[in-house]
């Protein structure tokens, strides 16, 4: 290799770190046209495209475009198919826009590809409450909160399901539960909710009345 030629190779090295830092960055930044910059001029094809559609479906997602980010995360997982968090992205937005028996496959998928995280378990019982089915909602509740026992909103999550099914004392013990968890900066209003059907819950309960004297 000649001295001239290693200066070069730095220059195309540091263009291909930036290059690729674009593609799998691009979401991070509120501008989708940078995302469609990089899907339609980049030289970099295959997976790592998928980057950018990803970018793009996370900011179609937190502008409330569910069906824009739909489009953009089905094309992801068409170039790599492999990534859990790609489902899971998709299952929201599909969650969002009401369409739960396709969240709920897609959560299915994320859990096979890594069954060792807590969201996917309780973001999937969301949607199965969403559809009516409780006792398989609990079923993933009930998986989430083994793996993440500190997940304040899943607790709550399952003590609503059980009250819905008419399970008082499960219920209870669940929102006895969220609050006992220490305070996280997110928690807030988990907690005020759990407060709120623990305060139901007490209002409900007969009241002892004494037997009259003689």
């Amino acid at each position: 290799m000649t001295k001239a030629a290693v200066p070069l190779l730095i220059v195309l090295g540091v263009l291909i770190g930036l290059s690729t830092h674009t593609v799998v960055n691009c979401g991070d930044e509120d501008d989708p046209d940078i995302c469609s910059a990089v899907i339609g001029f980049s030289p970099l094809r295959g997976s790592l495209i998928a980057f950018a559609y990803e970018g793009r479906g996370r900011i179609a997602l937190r502008h409330g475009d569910w069906r824009r980010a739909i489009a953009d995360f089905d094309e992801a997982i068409h170039l790599n198919p492999n990534r859990a968090s790609l489902y899971r992205e998709r299952a929201l937005a599909r969650r969002q826009n009401g369409d739960f028996e396709l969240a709920i496959e897609d959560y299915d998928e994320a859990i096979a590809h890594d069954p060792r995280l807590a969201a996917p378990y309780h973001q999937r019982g969301l949607a199965l409450a969403a559809t009516g089915d409780l006792d398989r909602a609990i079923l993933s509740y009930n998986t989430a909160v083994r793996l993440d026992p500190s997940d304040a909103q899943a607790r709550l999550a399952r003590g609503l399901a059980f009250l819905a099914r008419g399970r008082a004392d499960e219920a209870r013990a669940d929102f006895e539960a969220t609050l006992a968890l220490p305070a996280g900066k997110d928690d807030a209003h988990t907690r005020d909710a759990a407060r709120a059907k623990l305060a139901e819950l007490a209002s409900a309960e007969p009241t002892e009345v004494a037997a009259p004297r003689r």
